[in-house]
């Protein structure tokens, strides 16, 4: 097959005078000032508004029904299929499009820091600050490489083109399409950034299990002693905030790759919600705030021209985008060994999850297929309040695959590698959102250090009566009481309706399961009689 990066008419589409590729980010920067996309903050930082769109819109992205996909997708409301007809119809009115802007903007770069599985990618933006997304985000490629290899995906990225439902066969004027057969991407009539990096996510997510490697929704960071951990959990659930800790590297903070030769990151950059944001709470990602950052739906002052992380004007999901090398210590290759903790993250609205809890191999298994969190504001259009959602693996929307096969794939790992997990509730505590309070975030940090430095290997632990978890009963900087959920809330009659309640939402959410590993199938979920 002709590889999309050496095809004519994209060829064509790209040869024009005013197509700028691989700009520099002062290059880029100037552009965006003088086309008047987004301003300037005093950090040097670009703060772009995205409109009406302020969050990922999954029920407008598609996956093409072709030869390539139709015996390996697995097909429904998140793998939405839409024909070739309709795709070949877009790609034309998308490439027509493009044609007619005066300036395009063109990064090519990579997915997947191992050389070894790298996914060489170009991007082409009708907007100059969505390129600047897209080399902040992806892997930068070092002098010559792109001599060396085509791009293997192409995004065609058009977010003024705004698709007509009634004639072009789309559900709404937005659109995401990938075409796994052509090697395209189209988006169109969006204009969040965050859709070109969860559309290379999804294509990472089909194309690695097929060589073997385990791809993951999760933060990643390793020690000076060769220790590594991985933080699952879906946006807003800490993984970003909990993996960037200045005594270990961080390896990458959302996208990674698990192979026999160990870990790596999948991108080369960071995608940080930043709602709340302070220098005190959240150091590490603060200072990362650069000259080159990407802002996005970030209110500024007009006068000072700073950032007013705590406002949610535009959205609670604000967020910055910026290279992993401004995070002060990062990991240098975006590799590293097998991990030797896992942490599965949480943030339970009901407030009944213990805020950590040790985890079996078939329980690790459970949860994983559960995935299990409360979908916070702002991460998707029309969510304004916590609401309960299970998303396998820790990143449904980007699983093309049957989720048995990304659990198999862990559970083989964990064992293979003798690996500790735990669930971790970076929730709600003493009650449930409206009633209690967010989990303080020393006291998380406390918790997963105990982890990751192993000391709860060995640790006493109180099995839950109802999810059968194991509950370290003492970590130091904790208090006792807060480990215990029952023992934080003062209504206990309240708690336990709270609790059976969310153990029966787990085990309806279960029977959706129909293809799965014999262990799990066994197990019948991690519950205890009650």
């Amino acid at each position: 097959m002709d590889l999309i990066g050496t095809s004519n008419d994209l060829n064509q589409l790209l040869s024009g005078e005013n197509v700028y590729s691989q700009l520099s980010v002062p290059q880029l920067i100037e552009k965006i000032l003088e086309r008047k996309e987004a301003v300037l903050t005093s950090e040097g930082a670009v703060s772009a508004v995205t409109g009406k769109y302020t969050g990922r819109s999954p029920l407008d992205k598609f996956i093409v029904a072709d030869a390539e996909s139709k015996d390996l997708v697995d097909w429904g409301t998140v793998n939405q299929p839409i024909s070739a007809e309709v795709f070949d119809h877009l790609y034309e009115k998308i490439k027509q499009y493009l044609k007619s802007k005066n300036e395009l903007f063109v990064f090519k770069g990579y997915a997947g820091a191992d050389p070894s599985c790298r996914l060489p990618i170009q991007v082409v933006n009708e907007l100059a600050w969505h390129n600047l997304f897209a080399h902040q985000l992806f892997i930068r490629p070092k002098a010559g490489e792109q001599q060396t290899r085509e791009a293997a995906f192409t995004i065609l990225s058009a977010p003024h083109l705004k698709a007509d439902p009634a004639v072009d066969g789309t559900r709404s004027e937005a659109f995401i399409i990938i075409s796994l057969e052509r090697r395209i991407v189209l988006i169109g009539g969006t204009e969040y950034a965050g859709e070109m990096k969860k559309s290379i996510f999804s294509i990472m997510n089909y194309l690695l299990p097929k060589q073997g490697i385990l791809s993951m929704h999760c933060s990643a960071n390793a020690g000076e002693d060769g220790t590594t951990a991985l933080f699952f959990g879906l946006s807003g659930t800490g993984k970003t905030t909990l993996s960037a800790d200045p005594n270990r590297a961080l390896i990458g903070d959302d996208e990674h790759g698990w192979s026999d030769q160990g870990i790596f990151n999948i991108e080369g950059g960071c995608y940080a919600k930043c709602i709340g944001l302070s220098e005190e709470k959240e150091p590490e990602i603060y200072r990362a705030i650069q000259f080159g950052t990407v802002l996005e739906n970030v209110v500024i002052d007009p006068d000072s021209r700073r950032p007013l992380f705590d406002k949610n004007t535009m959205t609670e999901n604000t967020r910055a985008a910026y290279p992993i090398e401004n995070i002060e210590n990062f990991a240098r290759t975006g590799m590293a060994g097998h991990p030797g903790t896992i942490l599965f993250l949480t943030a339970d609205a009901s407030g009944v999850l213990p805020p950590i809890s040790k985890l079996t191999k078939e329980q690790a298994m459970y949860h994983f297929l559960s995935g299990y969190t409360s979908k916070l504001a702002g991460t998707e259009r029309g969510v304004t309040s916590p609401e309960a959602t299970f998303s396998t693996c820790f990143g449904a929307p980007f699983l093309p695959l049957e989720p048995a096969v990304y659990a198999e794939m862990l559970g083989d790992k964990i064992a293979r590698h003798n690996v500790q997990v735990f669930l971790v509730n970076t929730g709600w505590t003493g009650g449930g959102y409206g009633t209690g309070s967010r989990m303080k975030l020393k006291y998380t940090r406390a918790m997963v250090q105990a982890a990751i430095e192993g000391k709860l290997k060995a640790a006493e632990t109180k099995q839950d009566e109802v999810f059968g978890l194991h509950i370290p009963l003492h970590i130091e900087g904790v208090p006792d009481q807060v480990l215990i959920p029952s023992e934080t809330w003062p209504d206990k009659q309240a708690y336990r309706e709270q609790v059976l309640a969310l153990a029966a939402r787990f085990k309806e959410n279960f029977k959706r399961f129909t293809s799965l590993p014999g262990e799990i199938e066994k197990l019948g979920g991690p519950f205890t009689s009650h």
